[in-house]
Protein backbone atom coordinates (compact mmCIF):
# COMPACT_ATOMS: atom_id res chain seq x y z
CA UNK A 1 0.00 0.00 0.00
CA UNK A 2 1.18 3.29 -0.88
CA UNK A 3 0.15 6.35 1.28
CA UNK A 4 -0.08 9.34 -0.96
CA UNK A 5 0.45 12.66 0.11
CA UNK A 6 0.51 15.70 -1.63
CA UNK A 7 2.69 15.36 -4.74
CA UNK A 8 4.66 12.37 -2.83
CA UNK A 9 4.05 9.09 -1.85
CA UNK A 10 6.05 6.58 0.33
CA UNK A 11 6.74 3.22 -1.44
CA UNK A 12 6.46 1.02 2.22
CA UNK A 13 3.99 0.05 4.22
CA UNK A 14 2.69 2.90 5.93
CA UNK A 15 4.16 3.31 9.29
CA UNK A 16 1.89 4.41 11.92
CA UNK A 17 3.33 8.34 11.84
CA UNK A 18 2.64 8.53 7.49
CA UNK A 19 -0.94 7.52 8.57
CA UNK A 20 -0.89 10.15 12.15
CA UNK A 21 0.60 12.96 9.73
CA UNK A 22 -1.91 12.44 6.60
CA UNK A 23 -4.75 12.05 9.35
CA UNK A 24 -3.82 16.01 10.39
CA UNK A 25 -3.23 17.24 7.22
CA UNK A 26 -6.67 16.22 5.98
CA UNK A 27 -8.52 16.50 9.31
CA UNK A 28 -6.67 20.27 8.83
CA UNK A 29 -7.51 20.85 5.73
CA UNK A 30 -11.28 20.61 6.17
CA UNK A 31 -11.26 23.28 8.93
CA UNK A 32 -9.24 25.19 6.56
CA UNK A 33 -12.02 25.26 4.02
CA UNK A 34 -14.55 26.60 6.84
CA UNK A 35 -13.10 29.77 8.15
CA UNK A 36 -14.28 31.96 5.23
CA UNK A 37 -18.31 30.52 6.78
CA UNK A 38 -19.95 33.07 9.07
CA UNK A 39 -21.62 31.11 11.74
CA UNK A 40 -25.42 31.40 10.00
CA UNK A 41 -23.59 29.46 6.59
CA UNK A 42 -22.74 26.10 8.63
CA UNK A 43 -26.65 25.18 8.81
CA UNK A 44 -27.64 26.12 5.31
CA UNK A 45 -28.90 22.98 3.03
CA UNK A 46 -30.30 24.60 -0.12
CA UNK A 47 -31.36 21.52 -2.04
CA UNK A 48 -32.16 17.96 -1.13
CA UNK A 49 -29.25 16.81 -3.33
CA UNK A 50 -26.63 19.10 -0.70
CA UNK A 51 -25.55 18.82 2.61
CA UNK A 52 -24.80 21.70 5.30
CA UNK A 53 -21.29 22.52 6.22
CA UNK A 54 -21.74 21.43 9.48
CA UNK A 55 -23.16 17.84 8.84
CA UNK A 56 -19.93 17.46 6.35
CA UNK A 57 -17.34 18.37 9.70
CA UNK A 58 -19.78 15.71 11.69
CA UNK A 59 -20.01 12.87 8.93
CA UNK A 60 -16.68 12.90 8.32
CA UNK A 61 -15.95 12.29 11.92
CA UNK A 62 -18.51 9.89 11.68
CA UNK A 63 -16.64 7.56 9.67
CA UNK A 64 -13.46 7.62 11.77
CA UNK A 65 -15.62 6.85 14.93
CA UNK A 66 -17.52 3.80 13.82
CA UNK A 67 -15.35 2.15 10.96
CA UNK A 68 -11.92 2.74 12.93
CA UNK A 69 -12.67 3.57 16.94
CA UNK A 70 -15.26 1.57 18.00
CA UNK A 71 -14.01 -1.98 16.21
CA UNK A 72 -10.28 -1.17 17.61
CA UNK A 73 -10.31 0.82 20.61
CA UNK A 74 -12.14 -1.09 23.36
CA UNK A 75 -11.45 2.16 25.60
CA UNK A 76 -13.31 4.83 23.36
CA UNK A 77 -16.33 6.24 24.25
CA UNK A 78 -19.28 7.59 22.01
CA UNK A 79 -19.33 11.50 21.93
CA UNK A 80 -22.96 10.91 21.68
CA UNK A 81 -25.55 8.05 21.27
CA UNK A 82 -27.25 9.95 18.69
CA UNK A 83 -24.74 10.74 16.44
CA UNK A 84 -24.60 7.73 14.84
CA UNK A 85 -27.87 7.95 13.21
CA UNK A 86 -27.62 11.98 12.53
CA UNK A 87 -24.62 11.68 10.89
CA UNK A 88 -24.44 8.27 9.06
CA UNK A 89 -24.68 9.18 5.32
CA UNK A 90 -26.20 5.63 4.13
CA UNK A 91 -24.94 2.96 5.60
CA UNK A 92 -27.59 0.56 6.04
CA UNK A 93 -26.08 -2.36 7.59
CA UNK A 94 -24.40 0.03 10.27
CA UNK A 95 -28.41 1.18 11.15
CA UNK A 96 -30.40 3.63 10.72
CA UNK A 97 -29.58 7.21 9.07
CA UNK A 98 -31.19 10.66 9.29
CA UNK A 99 -33.46 11.61 5.84
CA UNK A 100 -30.52 13.36 3.69
CA UNK A 101 -33.33 15.76 2.27
CA UNK A 102 -33.85 16.93 6.17
CA UNK A 103 -30.34 17.38 7.22
CA UNK A 104 -30.94 21.27 7.08
CA UNK A 105 -33.32 21.26 9.97
CA UNK A 106 -30.81 19.83 12.28
CA UNK A 107 -30.04 22.94 14.49
CA UNK A 108 -28.91 20.84 17.30
CA UNK A 109 -25.57 19.74 17.95
CA UNK A 110 -24.54 23.63 17.73
CA UNK A 111 -21.32 24.44 15.32
CA UNK A 112 -19.46 24.76 18.43
CA UNK A 113 -20.34 21.33 19.58
CA UNK A 114 -20.14 19.71 16.08
CA UNK A 115 -16.07 21.17 16.45
CA UNK A 116 -15.90 19.28 20.01
CA UNK A 117 -16.98 15.91 18.89
CA UNK A 118 -13.95 16.66 15.74
CA UNK A 119 -11.72 17.37 18.40
CA UNK A 120 -13.07 13.94 20.84
CA UNK A 121 -12.37 11.66 17.64
CA UNK A 122 -9.46 13.11 17.17
CA UNK A 123 -7.61 12.94 20.62
CA UNK A 124 -8.97 8.81 20.04
CA UNK A 125 -7.18 8.52 16.75
CA UNK A 126 -4.29 9.73 17.77
CA UNK A 127 -4.30 7.58 20.92
CA UNK A 128 -4.88 4.64 18.75
CA UNK A 129 -2.17 5.08 16.76
CA UNK A 130 0.36 6.58 19.30
CA UNK A 131 -0.63 3.93 22.15
CA UNK A 132 -1.56 1.17 20.00
CA UNK A 133 1.13 -0.16 18.97
CA UNK A 134 2.01 -1.15 15.20
CA UNK A 135 -1.69 -0.57 12.96
CA UNK A 136 -2.36 -3.57 11.73
CA UNK A 137 -3.10 -4.09 8.06
CA UNK A 138 -6.86 -3.40 8.06
CA UNK A 139 -6.63 -0.80 10.32
CA UNK A 140 -3.77 0.84 7.46
CA UNK A 141 -6.88 -0.04 5.01
CA UNK A 142 -9.71 1.78 6.99
CA UNK A 143 -7.24 4.88 7.83
CA UNK A 144 -6.25 5.67 4.52
CA UNK A 145 -9.81 4.84 2.39
CA UNK A 146 -11.09 7.74 5.85
CA UNK A 147 -8.79 10.28 4.54
CA UNK A 148 -9.69 9.69 1.22
CA UNK A 149 -13.35 9.95 2.15
CA UNK A 150 -13.39 13.10 3.99
CA UNK A 151 -11.13 14.44 0.81
CA UNK A 152 -13.90 13.86 -1.06
CA UNK A 153 -16.20 15.40 1.20
CA UNK A 154 -13.99 18.63 0.86
CA UNK A 155 -15.00 19.00 -2.39
CA UNK A 156 -19.16 18.83 -1.60
CA UNK A 157 -18.43 20.51 1.04
CA UNK A 158 -17.52 23.52 -1.64
CA UNK A 159 -19.73 22.62 -4.20
CA UNK A 160 -22.78 22.26 -1.68
CA UNK A 161 -21.80 25.96 -0.45
CA UNK A 162 -21.30 27.35 -3.94
CA UNK A 163 -24.89 26.11 -4.19
CA UNK A 164 -26.42 27.80 -1.39
CA UNK A 165 -24.52 31.33 -1.91
CA UNK A 166 -25.78 31.01 -5.53
CA UNK A 167 -29.71 30.80 -3.62
CA UNK A 168 -29.00 33.82 -1.65
CA UNK A 169 -29.92 36.88 -3.39
CA UNK A 170 -27.07 38.88 -1.91
CA UNK A 171 -24.74 36.70 -3.92
CA UNK A 172 -22.36 36.36 -1.12
CA UNK A 173 -18.45 35.28 -2.10
CA UNK A 174 -16.92 32.68 -0.11
CA UNK A 175 -13.19 33.10 -1.92
CA UNK A 176 -11.44 36.04 -3.37
CA UNK A 177 -10.69 35.87 -6.42
CA UNK A 178 -7.47 36.70 -8.13
CA UNK A 179 -7.07 39.30 -11.11
CA UNK A 180 -6.41 37.08 -14.20
CA UNK A 181 -6.06 38.84 -17.72
CA UNK A 182 -8.06 38.16 -20.74
CA UNK A 183 -7.11 35.08 -22.50
CA UNK A 184 -7.44 34.30 -26.59
CA UNK A 185 -9.54 31.59 -27.79
CA UNK A 186 -7.92 28.68 -29.04
CA UNK A 187 -8.95 26.80 -31.66
CA UNK A 188 -10.25 22.95 -30.82
CA UNK A 189 -7.81 20.19 -32.56
CA UNK A 190 -8.11 17.08 -32.49
CA UNK A 191 -5.43 14.25 -31.50
CA UNK A 192 -5.62 10.55 -33.20
CA UNK A 193 -5.47 6.92 -30.59
CA UNK A 194 -5.16 4.03 -32.63
CA UNK A 195 -7.52 1.82 -30.36
CA UNK A 196 -6.94 -1.22 -30.01
CA UNK A 197 -6.95 -4.21 -27.01
CA UNK A 198 -5.73 -1.61 -23.90
CA UNK A 199 -5.45 -2.66 -20.55
CA UNK A 200 -7.55 -0.15 -17.95
CA UNK A 201 -8.19 0.18 -14.29
CA UNK A 202 -6.37 0.24 -11.10
CA UNK A 203 -3.22 -1.34 -11.04
CA UNK A 204 -0.58 -0.97 -8.17
CA UNK A 205 0.38 -0.70 -4.40
CA UNK A 206 -0.96 2.93 -3.86
CA UNK A 207 -4.92 3.12 -2.67
CA UNK A 208 -8.07 3.01 -5.26
CA UNK A 209 -11.37 2.59 -4.43
CA UNK A 210 -12.90 -0.43 -5.24
CA UNK A 211 -14.74 0.47 -7.87
CA UNK A 212 -11.50 1.06 -10.26
CA UNK A 213 -10.94 -2.64 -9.92
CA UNK A 214 -9.98 -5.11 -11.32
CA UNK A 215 -7.57 -4.11 -14.24
CA UNK A 216 -9.31 -5.90 -17.49
CA UNK A 217 -8.93 -5.70 -21.07
CA UNK A 218 -10.89 -3.02 -23.22
CA UNK A 219 -11.21 -3.19 -26.93
CA UNK A 220 -11.17 0.15 -28.30
CA UNK A 221 -12.43 1.16 -31.99
CA UNK A 222 -9.91 4.23 -33.21
CA UNK A 223 -10.84 6.92 -32.13
CA UNK A 224 -9.98 11.00 -31.45
CA UNK A 225 -10.12 12.74 -28.61
CA UNK A 226 -10.44 16.97 -28.45
CA UNK A 227 -7.41 18.52 -27.45
CA UNK A 228 -9.23 20.70 -25.13
CA UNK A 229 -12.11 21.36 -23.33
CA UNK A 230 -15.30 23.13 -24.68
CA UNK A 231 -15.73 26.50 -23.58
CA UNK A 232 -17.89 29.00 -22.36
CA UNK A 233 -17.42 30.81 -26.01
CA UNK A 234 -17.97 27.52 -27.79
CA UNK A 235 -21.46 26.80 -25.36
CA UNK A 236 -22.46 30.20 -26.52
CA UNK A 237 -22.85 29.33 -29.53
CA UNK A 238 -24.75 25.99 -28.59
CA UNK A 239 -27.58 28.57 -26.75
CA UNK A 240 -28.00 30.65 -29.59
CA UNK A 241 -28.62 28.01 -32.53
CA UNK A 242 -31.00 26.96 -30.09
CA UNK A 243 -29.57 24.39 -28.18
CA UNK A 244 -31.98 24.21 -25.62
CA UNK A 245 -35.50 24.20 -27.74
CA UNK A 246 -34.37 21.87 -30.25
CA UNK A 247 -35.70 18.52 -29.32
CA UNK A 248 -33.27 16.17 -31.82
CA UNK A 249 -30.74 16.87 -29.77
CA UNK A 250 -31.61 15.69 -26.92
CA UNK A 251 -32.14 12.14 -25.28
CA UNK A 252 -35.67 11.35 -24.29
CA UNK A 253 -35.20 11.63 -20.48
CA UNK A 254 -33.20 14.74 -20.88
CA UNK A 255 -35.49 16.60 -22.81
CA UNK A 256 -38.03 15.79 -20.84
CA UNK A 257 -35.49 17.17 -17.74
CA UNK A 258 -34.82 19.84 -19.88
CA UNK A 259 -38.44 21.30 -20.40
CA UNK A 260 -39.59 20.34 -16.50
CA UNK A 261 -36.63 22.42 -15.05
CA UNK A 262 -37.26 24.89 -17.42
CA UNK A 263 -32.89 24.82 -18.61
CA UNK A 264 -31.71 27.27 -21.12
CA UNK A 265 -28.09 27.70 -20.00
CA UNK A 266 -25.70 26.16 -17.54
CA UNK A 267 -26.49 26.46 -13.56
CA UNK A 268 -25.70 29.47 -11.92
CA UNK A 269 -25.97 31.65 -15.59
CA UNK A 270 -28.17 34.37 -16.14
CA UNK A 271 -28.10 37.04 -19.13
CA UNK A 272 -28.33 40.89 -17.76
CA UNK A 273 -28.67 43.73 -20.04
CA UNK A 274 -27.61 41.09 -22.86
CA UNK A 275 -24.42 39.85 -21.18
CA UNK A 276 -24.22 36.60 -19.30
CA UNK A 277 -22.78 36.48 -15.66
CA UNK A 278 -22.32 33.30 -13.41
CA UNK A 279 -22.57 32.78 -9.91
CA UNK A 280 -18.62 31.38 -8.96
CA UNK A 281 -16.88 30.70 -5.40
CA UNK A 282 -15.89 34.46 -5.52
CA UNK A 283 -19.06 35.55 -5.95
CA UNK A 284 -21.25 36.92 -9.22
CA UNK A 285 -18.52 37.43 -12.44
CA UNK A 286 -19.24 38.08 -16.05
CA UNK A 287 -18.99 34.69 -17.82
CA UNK A 288 -15.62 34.20 -19.62
CA UNK A 289 -15.28 33.09 -23.38
CA UNK A 290 -12.23 30.91 -22.60
CA UNK A 291 -12.76 29.23 -19.56
CA UNK A 292 -14.01 25.79 -19.53
CA UNK A 293 -17.83 25.53 -19.38
CA UNK A 294 -19.09 24.07 -16.32
CA UNK A 295 -22.34 23.11 -13.99
CA UNK A 296 -23.39 21.36 -17.21
CA UNK A 297 -25.67 17.79 -16.49
CA UNK A 298 -24.60 14.94 -18.30
CA UNK A 299 -28.14 15.40 -20.40
CA UNK A 300 -26.67 18.37 -21.42
CA UNK A 301 -22.85 17.72 -22.37
CA UNK A 302 -24.74 15.06 -24.63
CA UNK A 303 -26.99 17.17 -26.23
CA UNK A 304 -23.93 19.94 -27.06
CA UNK A 305 -21.90 17.15 -28.18
CA UNK A 306 -24.24 16.17 -30.89
CA UNK A 307 -25.26 19.52 -31.62
CA UNK A 308 -20.85 19.86 -32.45
CA UNK A 309 -21.23 16.63 -34.80
CA UNK A 310 -19.12 14.74 -32.30
CA UNK A 311 -19.82 12.93 -28.88
CA UNK A 312 -18.86 12.39 -25.45
CA UNK A 313 -15.89 9.59 -25.16
CA UNK A 314 -15.98 6.58 -23.06
CA UNK A 315 -14.38 6.36 -20.03
CA UNK A 316 -11.94 3.50 -21.25
CA UNK A 317 -11.11 6.16 -24.11
CA UNK A 318 -10.36 8.98 -21.42
CA UNK A 319 -8.46 6.83 -19.82
CA UNK A 320 -6.40 5.27 -22.31
CA UNK A 321 -5.49 8.98 -23.53
CA UNK A 322 -4.87 10.45 -20.26
CA UNK A 323 -2.40 7.40 -19.16
CA UNK A 324 1.16 9.67 -20.92
CA UNK A 325 -0.21 13.00 -19.72
CA UNK A 326 1.44 14.57 -16.56
CA UNK A 327 -0.83 14.39 -13.54
CA UNK A 328 -0.91 18.23 -13.26
CA UNK A 329 -3.78 21.00 -13.43
CA UNK A 330 -6.02 23.24 -11.44
CA UNK A 331 -6.88 21.18 -8.65
CA UNK A 332 -7.87 22.35 -4.73
CA UNK A 333 -4.72 22.99 -4.10
CA UNK A 334 -3.75 25.78 -6.40
CA UNK A 335 -6.85 27.55 -4.69
CA UNK A 336 -8.60 28.87 -7.97
CA UNK A 337 -11.64 27.17 -7.18
CA UNK A 338 -12.61 27.84 -10.67
CA UNK A 339 -12.03 26.08 -13.97
CA UNK A 340 -9.12 27.91 -15.97
CA UNK A 341 -8.43 28.34 -19.87
CA UNK A 342 -6.02 26.66 -22.17
CA UNK A 343 -2.83 28.73 -22.28
CA UNK A 344 -1.09 26.68 -24.72
CA UNK A 345 -2.14 26.88 -28.26
CA UNK A 346 -0.41 24.03 -29.58
CA UNK A 347 -2.21 20.68 -28.95
CA UNK A 348 0.45 17.95 -27.52
CA UNK A 349 0.05 14.92 -29.72
CA UNK A 350 0.07 12.34 -27.31
CA UNK A 351 -1.66 14.42 -24.41
CA UNK A 352 -4.75 16.62 -24.86
CA UNK A 353 -4.55 19.61 -22.38
CA UNK A 354 -6.86 20.01 -19.38
CA UNK A 355 -7.07 16.42 -18.47
CA UNK A 356 -6.82 17.02 -14.84
CA UNK A 357 -8.33 19.40 -12.52
CA UNK A 358 -10.79 21.99 -13.84
CA UNK A 359 -13.72 20.48 -14.38
CA UNK A 360 -15.20 16.59 -13.82
CA UNK A 361 -15.44 15.24 -17.61
CA UNK A 362 -18.97 13.32 -18.94
CA UNK A 363 -17.97 10.40 -20.73
CA UNK A 364 -20.80 8.07 -22.12
CA UNK A 365 -19.90 5.22 -19.95
CA UNK A 366 -22.54 4.20 -17.65
CA UNK A 367 -21.60 3.31 -13.78
CA UNK A 368 -20.91 -0.29 -13.27
CA UNK A 369 -18.83 -2.88 -12.17
CA UNK A 370 -15.69 -4.38 -13.46
CA UNK A 371 -15.47 -7.54 -14.80
CA UNK A 372 -14.62 -9.53 -11.88
CA UNK A 373 -15.73 -6.53 -9.22
CA UNK A 374 -16.01 -7.33 -5.88
CA UNK A 375 -17.14 -4.65 -3.47
CA UNK A 376 -15.36 -3.99 0.24
CA UNK A 377 -16.75 -7.13 2.52
CA UNK A 378 -19.37 -5.49 4.96
CA UNK A 379 -20.76 -1.94 5.89
CA UNK A 380 -18.00 -0.29 3.49
CA UNK A 381 -19.41 -2.47 0.49
CA UNK A 382 -21.68 0.19 0.57
CA UNK A 383 -19.28 3.06 -0.14
CA UNK A 384 -19.68 2.27 -4.01
CA UNK A 385 -21.49 -0.68 -4.61
CA UNK A 386 -24.67 -0.06 -4.08
CA UNK A 387 -24.79 3.26 -6.51
CA UNK A 388 -24.09 1.18 -9.57
CA UNK A 389 -27.71 1.90 -11.04
CA UNK A 390 -28.61 4.82 -13.04
CA UNK A 391 -25.53 6.72 -12.88
CA UNK A 392 -22.77 8.19 -15.51
CA UNK A 393 -18.90 8.03 -15.09
CA UNK A 394 -17.14 11.44 -14.86
CA UNK A 395 -13.10 11.03 -15.56
CA UNK A 396 -10.49 14.21 -14.84
CA UNK A 397 -11.33 15.48 -11.12
CA UNK A 398 -11.75 19.30 -10.87
CA UNK A 399 -10.74 22.75 -9.22
CA UNK A 400 -12.38 21.77 -6.06
CA UNK A 401 -10.59 17.91 -5.99
CA UNK A 402 -7.88 17.66 -3.72
CA UNK A 403 -4.49 16.76 -5.93
CA UNK A 404 -3.10 14.22 -3.50
CA UNK A 405 -6.75 12.49 -3.48
CA UNK A 406 -6.29 12.14 -7.36
CA UNK A 407 -5.51 8.99 -9.46
CA UNK A 408 -5.77 8.38 -13.67
CA UNK A 409 -8.16 5.73 -12.93
CA UNK A 410 -10.45 7.66 -10.17
CA UNK A 411 -14.22 7.11 -11.65
CA UNK A 412 -16.38 9.68 -10.21
CA UNK A 413 -20.48 9.39 -10.38
CA UNK A 414 -23.66 10.97 -10.51
CA UNK A 415 -27.27 10.77 -12.08
CA UNK A 416 -27.23 12.52 -15.76
CA UNK A 417 -29.42 15.21 -14.28
CA UNK A 418 -27.01 16.75 -11.47
CA UNK A 419 -25.45 19.63 -12.68
CA UNK A 420 -24.41 21.12 -9.20
CA UNK A 421 -21.06 19.84 -9.52
CA UNK A 422 -18.27 21.04 -11.57
CA UNK A 423 -19.03 19.24 -14.41
CA UNK A 424 -18.03 20.15 -17.81
CA UNK A 425 -17.13 18.86 -21.17
CA UNK A 426 -14.76 16.88 -23.26
CA UNK A 427 -15.68 15.82 -27.25
CA UNK A 428 -15.00 12.75 -28.94
CA UNK A 429 -15.26 11.42 -32.01
CA UNK A 430 -14.79 7.96 -34.11
CA UNK A 431 -11.88 8.01 -36.50
CA UNK A 432 -13.93 7.43 -39.77
CA UNK A 433 -16.07 10.36 -38.75
CA UNK A 434 -13.12 12.61 -39.44
CA UNK A 435 -12.67 14.09 -43.14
Amino acid sequence: MILNRGHAATTSEPTNGTLASAYEETRSLTEQLCIPLAIEDYGVQSMPDASPAKWHLAHTTWFFETFILTENDPSYRLFHPQFGIMFNSYYNAVGPFWPRSQRGILSRPTVAEVYRYREHVDRGMRRLLHDGGPATAEICERFVLGVNHEQQHQELLLTDLKHAFASNPLRPSYHESRPRPAQSLLSQQWIDYPGGLCWVGHDGADFAYDNEMPTHRVFLDPFQLASRLVTCDDYHSFIDDGGYQRPELWLSEGWATCRAHGWQAPLYWEQQDGAWYNMTLSGWQPVRDADPVCHVSFFEADAYARWAGARLPTEFEWETSARECPLEGPFLDVNLLHPQPHHDGTADRRCPAQMFGNVWQWTSSAYLGYPGYRPLPGALGEYNGKFMSNQMVLRGGSCATPRSHFRRTYRNFFPPHVRWQFTGIRLAKDSSAIN
